[in-house]
């Protein structure tokens, strides 16, 4: 089979744009020279967790047995973002989706798909809210209603491959900025964009590159993956995934700000993203595109790769610049900002991931272009992290301001179960959570500021009736409480206070006056806390008690868990009427604390029960109710 990883192995270092240029169309050239078909296999974490090594390799060896190893490609490709029905295959050109694959299923798909163009019918996405069998990848609802702009390359190249980059495109982006444009005019189109940070704050691109160009002396570039909200992963997967797109955004932006040296500080948990990183670097300096004059255009600009502990306080700016440069993770006072005395005490610019992935498409395809995607005041598309109670979670890709209805029902296809909708909580364990009321509310960094929540890095946790709020809060506020470096008092006091009350609200001690002083007591936080992490801690526990007080108060005054979580104030019971008598709650009952004889009503013995709620998920006929 035609390769392309010859074509870069055999060259010198590019020298030119004409280079660079050749190189890219001989690539393209030799990719529609081969009419195999490809197969991509998604190689992401969460599908390499379902086992796609396996998958691969049970591929690979039955077309060999079916001698048609010269006649298809396959490719093991980035997070392709529906991480739930890992592992995913693609075959190509046809854009046929299956999803879910095992190695036993490999033969069938060669010998039907690959070979005789038939579809494997026990493979087929079914629409879990129309139960529509759905073939092809771009007729999903959850890929369909997308705008993948950022994260839509993943599905489709190799990530240790350079070759598969430039084949789409890749350091284009960088040779307009290198030989057409000067500084400050990659400045204005970054700034004509209106692209804001994707890392949480939301802060003008533009405007901190310029800031920082401005300075005197040596100044840094600094890429942010320290990624450490639960249940976000868009970062991981975009480094993972393509790590050429992230490290040309941080190319461009040395070149706009006047840097030659930059970093990106991961996290030490993220190994496949080291891994792919350190290949990119690797092969990029090797050409050329990285290292001493690049291009011979005079511009030298070097990244190294430093990997983070895992502290979640790191992924704010001054910490992370800290720990950098070896020293504890802390953040310092914002009087001093980065730009003007960050790493090393030099002019440093931090971006997250996300954000140095918008650079390139911005400079190739214009300010213009850009900034007709979005609201008036947040340009572009977001990936959001979609957990939690939802029927399809995975990596979503939308234009700034699409409502939070299409993102939990039209893309994530709603709740499962037919459960009721709670509430979301965006913006990580610091953000807030928002109710029903506000579903149809348009996501970007001011509308989720209006009513309590933020953007964050991009995490949505999806909750139903069946969530206890003053219980999520207590949860976000432990791990915050955790997380937090103990600098400061209000941050290691404060948030430790505040969740001995919301423990004691949870098991059935809370007294009246618990919620005003958990107000006050946040807002306390908020008002002196040394860095964004301590005065985001309190909105997890603001809003709930904004948005869900009657559940404080039944928490408190009823010592009751309306949701059934807080084991200390509910118990099962079983409703005479409602029961079947199918006996399923009596089989999986871990305690045999349900007895009962077939097709008639079951009882639950309460000294027995231990409140597992195995019962209550297993019946079908909601006969196990709380109390």
């Amino acid at each position: 089979m035609i390769g392309n990883a010859e074509v870069v192995r055999d060259r010198t270092r590019l020298q030119s744009r004409e280079d660079l240029r050749e190189l890219r169309d001989s690539i393209q050239f030799a990719r529609r020279d081969i009419n195999n078909r490809l197969v991509s296999l998604c190689s992401g974490s969460g599908c390499a967790a379902y086992g796609t090594a396996k998958v691969h390799q049970a591929l690979l060896d039955e077309l060999a047995k079916q001698g048609m190893e010269n006649d298809v490609e396959v490719k093991l490709t980035g997070c392709h973002g529906f991480c739930e029905k890992g592992p995913i295959m693609v075959i190509r050109p046809e854009g046929i989706f299956y999803a879910q694959v095992k190695e036993e299923n490999i033969p069938e798909i060669v010998q039907k798909t690959i070979k005789n163009r038939e579809i494997v019918d026990s493979l087929i996405f079914k629409d879990p809210a129309t139960g529509e069998k759905i073939i092809y990848e771009q007729d999903i609802p959850f890929y369909k209603l997308q705008e993948r702009i950022i994260f839509g390359e993943n599905g489709m190249i190799d990530p240790t491959s350079l070759e598969d980059y430039l084949a789409m495109g890749g350091y284009s982006a960088l040779e307009k900025a290198l030989f057409d444009m000067i500084p400050e005019e990659i400045i204005d189109e970054v700034r004509r964009s209106g692209l804001r940070g994707r890392g949480g704050g939301g802060f003008p691109t533009a405007t901190k590159w310029e800031t920082c160009r401005k300075q005197e002396g040596k100044r840094y570039v600094i890429c942010n993956a320290d990624e450490g909200d639960p249940g976000a992963y868009m970062d991981r997967s975009l480094l993972e995934g393509n790590p050429h797109r992230v490290l040309e955004g941080m190319v461009i932006g040395a070149l706009a700000i006047g840097s030659h040296e930059g970093y990106v500080y991961v996290r030490h948990e993220y190994p496949l993203a080291v891994k792919n990183l350190a290949i990119a670097l690797e092969k990029a300096k090797d050409v050329g595109l990285l290292g001493g004059n690049i291009l011979e255009t005079g511009f030298d600009f070097n990244v190294h790769m430093s990997r983070g502990g895992g502290a979640f306080v790191c992924g704010e700016s001054t910490a992370l610049m800290a720990s950098l440069e070896g020293r504890p993770g802390r953040p310092r006072a914002k009087y001093i900002h980065t730009v003007e005395k960050g790493f090393r005490g030099s002019p440093s610019n931090l971006n997250n991931v996300e954000t140095w992935a918008n650079v390139p498409v911005i400079i190739n395809r214009g300010a213009d272009w850009y900034a007709s995607i979005g609201t008036e005041g947040s340009k572009g598309t977001k990936i959001f992290s979609l957990v939690g109670k939802v029927a399809n979670t995975g990596l979503v890709e939308v234009p700034m301001g699409t409502t939070l209805r299409t993102i939990i029902y039209d893309i994530g296809g709603g709740i499962p179960r037919k459960k009721k909708f709670k509430a979301v909580q965006t913006g990580g364990p610091s953000g807030g959570c928002i109710p029903q009321e506000f579903l149809d509310l348009g996501v970007d960094f001011d509308e989720l500021t209006k009513v309590g929540s933020m953007m964050g890095s991009g995490g949505m946790i999806v909750m139903d009736q069946d969530t206890c709020m003053v219980d999520v809060a207590r949860y976000f506020l432990d791990f915050l409480k955790e997380e937090s470096c103990g600098q400061c008092n209000p941050c290691r006091e404060g948030i430790k206070r505040m969740l001995e009350i919301l423990t004691e609200i949870c098991q059935g001690r809370g007294k009246h006056g618990d919620i005003e002083l958990l107000q006050e007591l946040g807002g306390m936080i908020q008002g002196f806390a040394l860095c964004g992490l301590g005065t985001s801690a309190p909105n997890p526990v603001l809003t709930t008690i904004h948005y869900f007080r009657d559940e404080y108060e039944a928490h408190i005054k009823d010592k009751k868990c309306p949701a059934g979580v807080c084991k200390a104030l509910f118990h099962y019971e079983i409703d005479e009427d409602a029961c079947t008598g199918c006996h399923l709650c009596a089989i999986k009952c871990p305690q045999e604390a349900i007895k009962g004889d077939k097709k008639k009503p079951h009882r639950l013995n309460q000294d027995k029960c231990i409140k597992c709620g195995i019962c209550y998920d297993a019946c079908k006929f909601d006969a196990v109710v709380v109390a």
